[in-house]
């Protein structure tokens, strides 16, 4: 299973981007995926989820901002970010859960990851 996650880069705050993640070997639809994130001396933390069944959950701190979304034609998932904040800067990390864990919010849940993109929100 690999999981390639792009899109990240440098905004200004209150601006947007959005992240990708395409998965080779398993599917999304069938699975739980995750949008973590790991600031520099702190935990990885998650932001965006979506289960195997298609509900989404969300980070207080990514409510009505972010929204993920998932193409199961080209087995991508999305996070779009709009509204950016300086504390939104980080490493952000798609992860995929193929036992679909019932703590879809822990890290340990997840069975595979991507490499991670850089966010930076200046202010």
């Amino acid at each position: 299973v690999q999981l390639q996650a792009s899109g990240g880069g440098s905004v200004q705050a209150g601006g947007s981007l959005r992240l990708s993640c395409a998965a080779s070997g398993r599917t999304f639809s069938r699975n739980n995926v995750g949008w973590f994130r790991q600031a520099p001396g702190k935990e990885r933390e998650i932001v965006a989820g979506m289960r195997w069944s298609g509900s989404t959950f969300y980070a207080d701190s990514a409510k009505d901002r972010f929204t993920l979304s998932r193409n199961n034609a080209e087995n991508t998932v999305y996070l779009q970010m709009n509204s950016l904040k300086p504390e939104d800067t980080a490493v952000y990390f798609c992860a995929l859960d193929t036992r679909r864990s019932v703590a879809v919010r822990v890290p340990t849940s997840y069975d595979f990851w991507g490499q991670g993109t850089q966010v930076t929100v200046s202010s």
